[in-house]
Parts: structure tokens; C-alpha cells; sequence
């Protein structure tokens, strides 16, 4: 048996349905409130038999606060996937973040001990890398800097990271994975799925960038690494480094929209005193602080050649992996109206 935890989201249901391909058994992590309708919609753009899979799925609502809950949860389960976690760069989520990403973390590693689980997943992030090797690039060694100023979901993941390591030290078999943005269809508007209605709505962008992969990729190696026993490493998962403008330019232009105008950092600075003096009043500009300015101006080369060279892997290219996200956000749409 195998549990997935954030079954819902962009990256945990592609895990649960590449899993259920090789005929694992699964038991997938939701909330009261998950749309379940949604999850199985966006199976139909992974695979010709959606209904098939997911009926396969063994759903089961978890609080992470309750350890005896997630207990129970775990009998029989030998393997877990973590893919739960609050991703957000609003100050009024920072609480939520450390409960969920930390604390929710901190509780099913410690429900693990004792129990069957022999294997255990941890998906980070590329927001816990700072410090550069000779090349200038940030790889597996570049290690959480607490020096600098970093944003609150940097902090989390790095602290739900260190929870990770502690279990591994003390003898659960872990592997960490730390995926650039993903790309993916379904859970449009949240998280990661954000990235088609953002451009799609917004005719700005920001003069840096990050590192993009499909989320299919991030689903194969994260089982690859489980089925080859690879554990106590960490292993970043990016396809390319992309500049936001080039990224938007591709998906503005299928969408027939005119190409978004950059917001250089000395505007993005003008919005930073307007948070200072009006935030107060209106909620939006409360986005707007020095970290994520600095975030949204830097394009920071991140190297994927650890994972290429340890799996022999070829990543989908961000152009094609847009492609094919967007032709099934264009799709959606339609049916919608």
C-alpha cells in the first residue's frame, strides 16, 4: 500500500495516477472540501481510461494535527509520498504555512515510526537553495542561507526539509525532491495551476524568472527514485531556467492576447511604498514586500544535472510542456462557457 499525501494538487494526483499504472495500491490524502470531480476531470489529459484509475483510489480525509488519525491512516502503508503543502507568498498565509508544511510534517514523520512505512518522499522545493557553487548555478549543495532574508514559504519548506533529514538520521529511508515550478493541468487557479490564469489575466510581468518542469516529469522521478532505493540524498527537479517575459510571450500570444509589459524593479519598489503606507487598507498591495520583489527581479541559474546524470533523464522542454498545459486550460475553458 502506498499513501499520497496533497492528493489533490497539481503534482500529488499525478503521482497517485502513475503509481496506480503500475498497479500499486493506493491511498490518497484529501480534505472535506477537496473537489474530487476535479481530480477526475483532469485525469481525462494523462490518460485514456480516467474513470478507470480513479476509481481505484482509495480516499481518505486526514487532519495532520492528529497524530493517532494519521496513525491509522498508515496501517499497511509501506511507502509515502508528502506532497502536502501550503505554497503561498501572501504575509496573512505565513501561519498556516508553518502548521501545514512543518508541523504537518513533523506529525506524519513521527506517525511513521513504529509503523510499516519502509520508504518516504519528501517533496521541497527549489525555494530553500542559496548559496552558489564556482559555476555561479545553485545545486544539491547549495544549503538554506539564515543569514539572508527569505520569504515565509522559503522558510517553511526549509524547516519541513531539516523534519525530513532528522527522521532520515535517525533510519527512515528518505529521498527529497525539490521541483522548480510545475507545470500541469487541472487545479486551475491554485498554486501551481495558477500559472495559465495569471498570464492569462495580468498584462504585466516581472523582469526575472525561475526554473520551470512538467509535472509529469516530477512524477516519474519521484518514483524512480522510490523503485531504485535511492535515499538519503536530495535531488533537484527542473527541465530550464525561463525569464517570466518569455514564458508569458508564449502563453499571451496562443491565447491571442498582446504581450505583457514588464514592471521594471524601480516600479515594483514605488509598490512596495505604497504597501508601507496603504496596505493597511487594501489587501493586495500586502504582496508586494522587499523579498518578493527580489524574488520576481532575479532569473538564478539552477542546474538539473545531478538527477540527469543519477537517472539518465530527459526532461519535456518548457515550450512543450506549455503547450500541451495550455491547449488543456484552452479546452476547459470552452466547456465552462
Amino acid at each position: 500500500m502506498v499513501f499520497v499525501t496533497g492528493a489533490t494538487g497539481i503534482l500529488g494526483r499525478i503521482i497517485v495516477l502513475e503509481l496506480l499504472k503500475k498497479g500499486k495500491t493506493v491511498r490518497a490524502a484529501k480534505r472535506p472540501t477537496s473537489n474530487l470531480n476535479e481530480v477526475r476531470h483532469s485525469y481525462k489529459f494523462y490518460t485514456e481510461n480516467p474513470d478507470d484509475f480513479f476509481n481505484k483510489i482509495e480516499w481518505v480525509d486526514v487532519d495532520f494535527n492528529d497524530v493517532n488519525a494519521i496513525q491509522d491512516i498508515l496501517k499497511d502503508v509501506e511507502e509515502v509520498y508528502h506532497c502536502a503543502a501550503k505554497v503561498s507568498f501572501h504575509p496573512h498565509d505565513e501561519k498556516e504555512m508553518y502548521r501545514t508544511n512543518i508541523k504537518g510534517t513533523e506529525n506524519l514523520l513521527y506517525s511513521c515510526e513504529g509503523s510499516e512505512v519502509k520508504k518516504f518522499l519528501h517533496v521541497s522545493s527549489i525555494a530553500v537553495l542559496d548559496n552558489f557553487n564556482e559555476k555561479g548555478e545553485l545545486d544539491e549543495e547549495s544549503d538554506f542561507n539564515p543569514k539572508l532574508e527569505h520569504s515565509a514559504y522559503s522558510l517553511s519548506k526549509h524547516l519541513s526539509e531539516m523534519e525530513a533529514w532528522r527522521a532520515s538520521a535517525e533510519g527512515l529511508n528518505v529521498t527529497i525532491v525539490n521541483p522548480g515550478m510545475i507545470i500541469g493541468s487541472g487545479n486551475w487557479g491554485n498554486s501551481s495551476g495558477d500559472i495559465f490564469p495569471t498570464f492569462e489575466k495580468n498584462g504585466f510581468t516581472f523582469s526575472g524568472g525561475t526554473s520551470y518542469v512538467d509535472v509529469r516529469d516530477v512524477a516519474k522521478i519521484s518514483i524512480e527514485l522510490m523503485e531504485e532505493n535511492i535515499f538519503g540524498e536530495r535531488f533537484i527537479i527542473v527541465a530550464e531556467n525561463k525569464g517570466y517575459a518569455e514564458l508569458g510571450r508564449q502563453i499571451r500570444s496562443k491565447l491571442g492576447l498582446k504581450e505583457a509589459k514588464i514592471l521594471s524593479k524601480f516600479q515594483l519598489n514605488l509598490g512596495r511604498w505604497a504597501n508601507i503606507l496603504f496596505g493597511w487598507l487594501i489587501p493586495k498591495l500586502r504582496m508586494i514586500t522587499k523579498t518578493n520583489i527580489e524574488s520576481i527581479s532575479t532569473l538564478n541559474v539552477i542546474s538539473n544535472q545531478k538527477i540527469k546524470d543519477k537517472l539518465d533523464y530527459q526532461f519535456i522542454s518548457v515550450s512543450e510542456s506549455i503547450d500541451f498545459h495550455l491547449n488543456n486550460y484552452i479546452n476547459d475553458k470552452k466547456l465552462k462557457k
